[in-house]
């Protein structure tokens, strides 16, 4: 099993990865102590551990944020797949309504073709 190292706050720490993982960790990792670093310049020296806390809580809250998103997001594409069957609902019965008036038209027609036919045929 592949191994990276991971630098947090100025420490390195050794963690273990899947296959072809190894780039995604570290990337993940950078993330991790950008927001370290960001939140060590925003309130100083308040201890690693409390610093690593409140690094795992923005992260938690952020990802929070964007499972909510992620769950109106699907709900708005479920109400639109939605409508989108209806339109096409509504679609299909417009034009049976529209084929069964052509064919009305077309038995009249007939009708008045066959009534002139027949007047003509008496003269």
């Amino acid at each position: 099993m592949p191994q990276v190292t991971v630098t947090i706050g100025g420490r390195d720490y050794k963690m273990a990865c899947g296959e072809g993982e190894e780039e995604h960790l570290l990337a993940l990792g950078r993330l991790v102590d950008e927001r370290h670093s960001g939140l060590k310049r925003s309130f100083g020296e308040v201890g690693d551990v409390r610093l690593s806390v409140m690094t795992a809580i923005m992260i938690a809250d952020e990802l929070d944020a964007a499972g909510k998103r992620h769950a109106e997001l699907e709900a708005e594409i479920a109400a639109l797949k939605a409508e989108r069957a209806d339109a096409g609902a509504a679609w299909d019965g417009r034009h049976a309504d529209v084929a069964n008036d052509i064919a009305a038209a077309a038995e009249r027609l007939e009708r008045l073709a066959d009534e002139l036919s027949d007047g003509v045929r008496r003269e």
